[in-house]
């Protein structure tokens, strides 16, 4: 089995005229494809701000006692003035932070979380310390460097709600932070207990902040979380998986598959799939989307990872998803397919026994562009992996003529992408090139490739040209003089000056 997949692999990169393999074949979201999230909406969730509908402190000011307030050892005086300093902080727009930071305030606020006698002090605190470590990363930093986060990770063992929902909120704009300040918070061991929240008897409001903390620890990738942390969140987004809260959580389960196979196999291994595939087919349309996200990360790794989503029944959700009214999930869609026809024949004929590929390929031909583009991909990509018979299904339900109408788009890798699967149709269907050559002569392909023969780009006027070498060319034409530019020492085409007519090539 081990030697027929090493001549399979080798069969593919032979047959591939610039040398695509399997790896890059199967393609990981970049920053060309549009995200189905917009940016904005990504940073904004990141860090949040608690801000009430009321209980606003509009003519608070900083004066000389604010400080003292704070510090005083009058409960009552103490109290009001951390209440006054988290009304501030609340305020809707342009909140003080750096003014009150500027008075020496923070470290009081610290020290208020250690009050455990004083749970509305406590409470007081962590809310405006939430608000300051919702700012700039300096004052996320400052709040860190005041030691808040080891008193925030001890009070979410406090029996007061509130409190504790707090600490978590706090805890999740210090991880939205990066990367530096999400480790330092996992190694003190924040994980475990937000494990423990979920309960039925936690209200839903608690549950959604637990689910945003969880997505932070999942969004940063460069570097990713340790493994031990991926495991336990794995566990953490199983639970979750089985609650109300899904959109967030399948979003953090999207990060976590992002950053290579070794994380996706965690995933794999933790049992998530069987749960995230049937969400493909959710009544609401934002857990569709993030799901369909999720498992298309997940069937970017190997041959292996992406059959254990398709073991759990996926291609029969692609039926509804190619037509979905949404045209980014269409897009999506045609994407996670184009990583199954980068699989192999086994994977690839899935594909086709689930009646996929008519859609794709109308996709294809009035798809909007960036599902056109991805359809290309597709297609291409089955060329290279599929069987003779397979690649001739492709033919029957007439891929040729759409395919042919890319040759004329700007984007130089689409062209590229729709240049090599016709050459590797022609170079399959060797015996009857001249009928595969009707095809695309007829529907104005050839036309078209003859046209790239100008291309600016080097790749692809070199292949138009192969293309119409080697199976386009008459035999009376082609004779020794040459017909068309000849390849020279650094690889370039040169044109034998006998060969050129006095008014220039016409093409």
């Amino acid at each position: 089995m081990a030697d027929n997949e090493k001549l399979d692999n080798q069969r593919l990169k032979n047959f591939k005229n610039k040398g695509r393999d399997l790896e890059t074949m199967r393609r990981q979201r970049t920053e060309v494809v549009v995200e189905l999230r917009k940016v904005k909406r990504d940073e904004h969730l990141l860090k949040r701000r608690n801000v009430p509908h009321e209980d606003m402190c509009e003519d608070c000011d900083l004066d000389g006692d604010f400080r003292s307030n704070a510090n005083s050892n009058n409960q009552g005086i103490q109290l009001s003035a951390v209440q006054a300093a988290r009304k501030l902080l609340s305020s809707d727009r342009n909140p003080p932070i750096d003014d009150l930071l500027k008075s020496g305030i923070l470290p009081i606020l610290v020290r208020c979380l250690d009050r455990d006698d004083n749970p509305s002090l406590q409470f007081e605190a962590a809310w405006a310390l939430t608000n300051i470590a919702s700012g700039t990363s300096e004052q996320t930093q400052a709040v860190v460097q005041a030691h808040a986060v080891p008193r925030f990770l001890r009070l979410l063992e406090s029996s007061h709600q509130n409190v504790c929902e707090q600490a978590v909120w706090a805890l999740g704009n210090i991880i939205g932070d990066g990367p530096q300040c999400r480790d330092y918070v996992i190694d003190l061991g924040v994980v475990r207990p937000l494990l423990g929240f979920i309960s039925p008897s936690i209200p839903i409001t608690f549950l959604r902040n637990v689910t945003w903390v969880m997505v932070n620890l999942c969004r940063h990738k460069d570097p990713p979380p340790s493994m031990e942390t991926i495991q336990e969140v794995c566990q953490l987004i199983k639970l979750f998986l089985l609650t109300d809260i899904l959109v967030d959580t399948v979003w953090a389960l999207s990060y976590l598959t992002d950053a290579g196979n070794e994380q996706i196999q965690m995933v794999i291994d933790s049992g998530i799939v069987p749960l995230l595939v049937p969400l493909l087919s959710h009544v609401e349309v934002k857990v569709q989307t993030a799901a369909l996200r999720a498992v298309g990360n997940i069937v970017t790794g190997t041959d292996e990872q992406t059959q254990v989503v398709l073991n759990c029944q996926a291609l029969s959700h692609f039926s509804d998803l190619l037509t979905h009214p949404k045209e980014k999930i269409n897009k999506e869609a045609v994407w996670f397919l184009s990583n199954i026809t980068a699989g192999n024949q086994q994977q690839v004929q899935a594909v086709i026994d689930a009646k996929l590929v008519p859609m794709i390929i109308q996709l294809l031909d009035k798809g909007d562009f960036g599902t056109q583009k991805e359809a290309a991909w597709a297609i291409s990509n089955l060329t290279i992996s599929g069987r003779k018979d397979q690649v001739e299904h492709l033919i029957d339900m007439d891929v040729i003529p759409p395919f042919c109408n890319l040759l004329t788009v700007k984007d130089a890798q689409v062209v590229q992408v729709v240049l090599d699967g016709l050459s590797n149709i022609l170079k399959m269907f060797e015996d009857e090139a001249d009928t595969i050559a009707g095809h695309i002569e007829q529907c104005g392909g050839l036309q078209k490739v003859e046209a790239l023969q100008n291309h600016e780009n080097e790749d692809i006027y070199k292949l138009a040209f192969e293309i119409i070498d080697q199976f386009f060319s008459s035999d009376d034409i082609d004779d020794d003089t040459g017909r068309g530019p000849e390849a020279i020492q650094d690889g370039t085409f040169g044109f034998n000056p006998a060969n050129v007519p006095a008014q220039g090539f016409q093409f």
